[in-house]
């Protein structure tokens, strides 16, 4: 008995891919500029307007995946394949992100007790830096400057609390949706969406509090950098997951997905979910540890 193959849609050339470049050159730019203080305005100027450009690309980019969908130009294989490469691409953020944790773990454990003098290194710790104190965190650079640790306790547990509550509200929108109660969803989905804008402005808040009273920026040495590059990227990411669910919840209001057919939201889940469980190793070894 012959099997029946399915057709695998190829879609035209898309400007989005470039777009998308442009954009993330634009964002690095501009950061780079914005923390290294040079070009003046022109720092924050250039990283604004790669945000746009992001944003832009991803309601593009989203709105031509929608159109192909409801065309009925997918098969089953096609909604393989975005499984595939959603996992892909989480597994890739993982990775991402191990690295600045082992980053981390080098220096807390390694290099920071090396430099103290442990082992054989009694040498190495008289001539580089006699008055060197190896406790984490480093709170004095050789240059003398001096910073203060940022406690779990405040703004960072209330944000540990905000995101592993978006949580609990984007898995019951994904049972509404199973449900069929689109009312629900709606309510839950938003409510997830607004969580995720309140952990930007907390966090917000909490590099202004880290930048006015505690001296702690990204020129305070080994701890000023893996503080903000951690809780950066990973605001960053939140920015990202917020947007897609915003764009998720703009879908359901048009009556998009059904209980058979939802791979644009669960995607989006899963990435708030990886987010979520990544905030939750930073808040334990970053603000705690």
């Amino acid at each position: 008995m012959a099997v029946k193959t399915q057709s695998y849609y190829v879609p035209a050339q898309s400007p989005w891919p470039i777009v998308g470049a442009i954009g993330l050159f634009l964002l690095a730019s501009g950061a780079g500029m914005w923390a290294a203080g040079i070009a003046g305005i022109w720092g924050p100027v250039v990283f604004a307007a790669g945000t746009l450009v992001m944003t832009f690309m991803l309601f593009g980019w989203f709105g031509n995946v929608i159109d192909e969908s409801h065309s009925g130009l997918y098969s089953e294989q096609m909604d393989r394949s975005f499984r595939q490469g959603m996992s892909w691409f989480i597994f890739s953020e993982v990775m991402f992100f191990g690295a600045f944790f082992g980053a981390l773990f080098y220096t807390r454990v390694l290099a920071v007790p090396w430099l103290g003098g442990a082992g054989n290194n009694a040498m190495t710790h008289e001539v580089l830096w006699p008055e060197f104190n190896p406790v984490w965190p480093l709170l004095l650079t050789p240059g003398g400057i001096e910073t203060t640790a940022m406690g779990w306790f405040g703004l960072p547990l209330i944000n540990t609390i905000i995101l592993l509550t978006s949580s609990v509200t984007a898995h019951f929108a994904h049972l509404a949706l199973l449900q069929e109660q689109r009312a629900r969803l709606k309510q839950w989905l938003g409510g997830t969406v607004l969580l995720g804008v309140l952990f930007l402005g907390l966090q917000a808040w909490e590099y202004v509090h880290a930048y006015r009273d505690l001296d702690l920026r990204l020129d305070s040495g080994i701890y000023g950098n893996t503080f903000f590059l951690l809780t950066g990227f990973h605001g960053a990411h939140v920015t990202l997951g917020t947007l897609m669910l915003f764009i998720m919840w703009l879908r359901v209001n048009k009556g998009h997905f059904t209980p058979a057919q939802h791979f644009g939201f669960q995607a989006s889940s899963w990435y708030w979910h990886f987010v979520d469980v990544v905030w939750l190793c930073l808040f334990v070894f970053v603000y705690i540890l």
